[in-house]
C-alpha cells in the first residue's frame, strides 16, 4: 500500500514539474484550438494561393491552369515545409506576359509559355512575392551587388564555404535564385527557400 502512494507522490510530482515547464518563457501553453496559442507559428504564417479561374475555360486556359495548379502546389509545399514565411498569393493566367512575375503585392502571373509554368517557375516568383527585388529592405541589404545582411550570408557560407557570398542584381540574386530552369534540382530549391527566409529574417 505504502508504494502505491509512493508511486503517486511520484507522478504528482512529475505532473506538477511538467506544468511548471509549460508555463516557462516561449513554451506554448494548452488552451482550446479555436485560440491562437501563444509560442506556436500562427496560422498566417503559411504561403497559401488562390488561381482566378475563367468561369468558362477555353482548352488554352485549362491547360494552363493543369499546369500551374501544379507548379504553385509544388512550389508552396517546399516553402511551407522549410519555412515559416506567410502570403497570401493570388495566381492568374495571363497569356500577355513574356514569362512570369511576381511582386510584393501577392500576385503571381504566368504567361501562355508553358516551359515556365514549372516549380521553379513558382519558386522564384514567390519568392519576388516576399520581398525579393520588390521591397524596400531587398534595397537597402541587397543594392550594392551583395546581400549585407548577416543570416543569408552565413547560410550561403555554410552551403559553399567560408567566401561565398549572396550576389545581388536587377530584382534577383545568386547562387539558388533558380533564376533559369537549369539551376533547378531538389537541393538547389531547398536552399533557395532557406535563403530566402534567411533574407526576410534579415529585414527584406
Amino acid at each position: 500500500m505504502s508504494s502505491q502512494r509512493v508511486s503517486w507522490r511520484n507522478k504528482a510530482v512529475v505532473a506538477a514539474l511538467a506544468a511548471a515547464m509549460l508555463t516557462g518563457p516561449g513554451i506554448a501553453q494548452a488552451a482550446p484550438q479555436t485560440a491562437p496559442v501563444a509560442g506556436e507559428r500562427a496560422a498566417a504564417a503559411t504561403i497559401t494561393w488562390t488561381l482566378v479561374r475563367a468561369s468558362n475555360p477555353t482548352t488554352d486556359q485549362q491547360s494552363a491552369y493543369n499546369l500551374i495548379t501544379s507548379a504553385m502546389n509544388a512550389a508552396v509545399s517546399r516553402y511551407n515545409n522549410l519555412s515559416d514565411l506567410g502570403k497570401s498569393i493570388t495566381v492568374r493566367y495571363e497569356p500577355g506576359v513574356p514569362t512570369a512575375d511576381g511582386s510584393l503585392n501577392g500576385t503571381i502571373r504566368f504567361g501562355s509559355n508553358r516551359s515556365y509554368m514549372t516549380e521553379r517557375t513558382a519558386l522564384h516568383e514567390i519568392a519576388h512575392t516576399i520581398g525579393v527585388g520588390t521591397s524596400s529592405g531587398w534595397s537597402s541589404l541587397g543594392g550594392s551587388g551583395t546581400w549585407t545582411g548577416s543570416q543569408a550570408t552565413a547560410l550561403v557560407r555554410q552551403f559553399d564555404g567560408s567566401s561565398a557570398k549572396v550576389s545581388t542584381g536587377g530584382g534577383h540574386f545568386w547562387p539558388y535564385g533558380l533564376n533559369y530552369e537549369n539551376e533547378f534540382s531538389g537541393t538547389a530549391a531547398d536552399r533557395h527557400v532557406r535563403i530566402v527566409a534567411a533574407m526576410k529574417n534579415d529585414g527584406l
